[in-house]
Formats: structure tokens, C-alpha cells, sequence
């Protein structure tokens, strides 16, 4: 297959297309590889529209990651308290 080059428009286009009629249509459709399109995807929510046709710096990539794993950890702790909550409800309910 031939290598194609997509501007910075034609990938936000094909992104918007693939969530409002599903991803299956719209990569043979173009034919993209489903890699192609969740990197993509993924670079779209890490950036955003406006700085997804730029490149992102290390730095910045490495505080997204320390975020998202802190992000992580907070998710678990929450969990973990509200695990603990439903059983003392559950102790103090028994007789």
C-alpha cells in the first residue's frame, strides 16, 4: 500500500466522521490501519483540537504521564475508601 500523507484538517475530519457513523466504516472507507486511527485518537485527546497538528514536547509528555498515573493512584484510593464505607454500612446494619 502506498503511503499517504493527511493534513492536519483531513484527520480531525476523518476522527469526527468515525464517531458519529463507527470506526469499521470509516477506516475502509479510507483505508487507514485501526493503529493509524487510535494514535490519532489518542494524540487528539492529549493535545487537543488546537495543538493536534503540532508536536508535543517531552516535558509536556511527561507531565501528561506523571498526571495520568497520579490520576490512577487517586482513582484506587477513592475506590478503596468507598469499599471501606460499604462494609462498616453493612457491619452497622447487622444486629
Amino acid at each position: 500500500m502506498e503511503k499517504r500523507k493527511f493534513t492536519t484538517e483531513e484527520k480531525l475530519r476523518i476522527l469526527k466522521e468515525a464517531s458519529e457513523q463507527g470506526v469499521t466504516a470509516i477506516l475502509e472507507k479510507y483505508a487507514i490501519y485501526p493503529a493509524t486511527y487510535y494514535t490519532w485518537k489518542k494524540k487528539l485527546v492529549i493535545q487537543g483540537e488546537k495543538d493536534f497538528g503540532k508536536k508535543v514536547d517531552k516535558e509536556r509528555l511527561k507531565e501528561i504521564k506523571r498526571l495520568e498515573a497520579e490520576n490512577l493512584k487517586l482513582k484506587l484510593l477513592v475506590a478503596e475508601k468507598e469499599l471501606e464505607n460499604r462494609m462498616l454500612s453493612e457491619l452497622r446494619k447487622k444486629p
